[in-house]
């Protein structure tokens, strides 16, 4: 299994660091075929311990994925939890800010919608679109980025110390990636509901975003909450990556079921 140290966030690795083209959890794949077993395998595996972690009751896990338009959010969710019930995972997508939203401060529509105890939730876009969209638009200066970055290190301390692990992976793609992707939602007519002419506005400031994306992930990977960039070119590369992420996680939470209820022995059911 390929290393995840090297996609980690901190003083020696950023975004500009990472390839999107990069296929290193594909290394040992020798066919498509292959690549779908083994993405079918970890998604038992992943079922299995989100069982665990329903059953322990006690701890949650939030995954966050953020990434540019056509990155794979969507198609993320629904491989890597193709084997999950439904039960066990919720997921949040976070839109442009309601009315309702933009009248409280900018993480109150977050609180919502953290995990249960024995849950996994996972965001699709979250509260880091407040430190990207904003940004970039120039809606807010300097000085109000940094205290977002504070407030939401300070969110994320919360709920580590809550009980919640919390993995964010960045979905890295190159600009000519999304060109073609964006290209085949026009080109396909069973695609157009997916395209938005906001795209193309996004598009236009594709520097300025890889710019504001690389200064979030660099002020607010910590090693309780840390960022993944995630190669994402390859979609079952991203899929296998993300996937492996999480079962590593799991596993390293050493779930264990709650011991039985001492009436139960010598039960017979009648």
């Amino acid at each position: 299994m390929a290393s995840f140290k090297k996609y980690r966030v901190g003083a020696k690795v950023g975004l500009a660091d990472i390839d999107p083209g990069d296929e290193r959890f594909l290394e040992d794949c020798e066919s498509d075929s292959e690549q779908r077993l083994r993405l079918d395998a970890l998604a038992e595996s992943l079922d299995e311990l989100q069982n665990l972690l329903h059953a322990e009751g006690k701890r949650k896990l939030l995954l966050v994925l953020q990434g540019m338009d056509t990155s794979g959010k969507d198609g993320t969710i629904r491989w890597v939890f193709s084997r999950t019930s439904p039960l066990g995972v919720r997921v949040a997508a976070f839109k442009a800010p309601s009315i309702e939203e933009l009248a409280h401060d900018f993480l109150w529509r977050c609180h919502a919608v953290v995990p249960r105890s024995g849950e996994i939730a996972v965001w699709n876009r979250s509260h880091y679109e407040d430190v990207l969209v904003p940004v970039v638009e120039g809606w807010i200066d300097k000085a109000e980025t940094q205290r977002r970055y504070a407030h939401i290190n300070d969110f994320e301390r919360l709920l580590t110390e809550t009980g919640t692990v919390v993995l964010k992976c960045m979905l890295h793609i190159g600009a000519d990636e999304q060109r073609e992707r964006l290209q085949a939602r026009i080109d396909e007519p069973a695609k157009n509901w997916k395209f938005a002419m906001g795209d193309l506005d996004a598009r236009k400031k594709w520097g300025l975003y890889q710019r504001a994306y690389a200064r979030a992930l660099e002020a607010t990977s910590t090693d309780a909450a840390p960022w993944y960039v995630v190669p994402a070119n390859h979609k079952t590369h991203r899929n296998l990556m993300i996937a492996q992420l999480l079962v590593k996680t799991l596993k390293d939470m050493k779930l264990s079921v709650p011991p039985a209820d001492p009436a139960l022995r010598g039960l017979i059911v009648p």
